[in-house]
C-alpha cells in the first residue's frame, strides 16, 4: 500500500519541479552587462530610448563582488550602491550625495548566463534587456 501511494507522490513531486523557480543568487549577476533596451510599458504611449541613442550613451549595469552595484550612462557614473536578493527581486541601496541613501527593487523576469531582463514598477517604471558583456 504505501508503495501505491508514494509512486503518485513522487509523479507529482517531478511535475511540480519545472515550475519552481530557484532564487537569483548574487554571484549569477556578477559582470557588465550592456543595455540593449529600455523602456517604460506603463507609459502612454510606451514611452523606448532609440537604438541610435542606446549604441551613442552606451548605458550598462554592473554587479561586482561585495554585493556592489553601479549604473554607467554616457560613460559617466549614473547611480552606485549595493544589493541584495530574495527571490527574483534584486534590492537596491542606492548611494546619494551627502551620504543619504535610497532604497527599491528591481524585479528579475528573465536571467540566463547571457541575458538579463529587469524592471522597477510603477507608473513611472522602466524595463531593461541586457547581455553579458565578453
Amino acid at each position: 500500500m504505501l508503495k501505491i501511494i508514494s509512486v503518485p507522490v513522487a509523479i507529482l513531486f517531478f511535475l511540480m519541479l519545472p515550475s519552481c523557480k530557484s532564487s537569483i543568487k548574487p554571484e549569477s549577476l556578477y559582470g557588465k552587462w550592456n543595455y540593449i533596451k529600455v523602456f517604460k510599458p506603463e507609459a502612454n504611449p510606451v514611452d523606448s530610448v532609440s537604438r541610435l541613442e542606446l549604441s551613442e550613451m552606451k548605458p550598462y549595469i554592473e554587479f561586482s563582488k561585495g554585493n556592489k552595484l553601479q549604473i554607467m550612462w554616457g560613460g559617466e557614473l549614473l547611480s552606485h550602491g549595493s544589493f541584495e536578493t530574495n527571490g527574483n527581486n534584486i534590492h537596491y541601496t542606492e548611494l546619494l550625495e551627502g551620504g543619504q541613501t535610497r532604497k527599491f527593487s528591481f524585479y528579475v523576469s528573465k536571467l540566463t548566463d547571457k541575458e538579463i531582463i529587469f524592471e522597477t514598477v510603477g507608473d513611472d517604471g522602466s524595463r531593461v534587456a541586457a547581455v553579458k558583456a565578453e
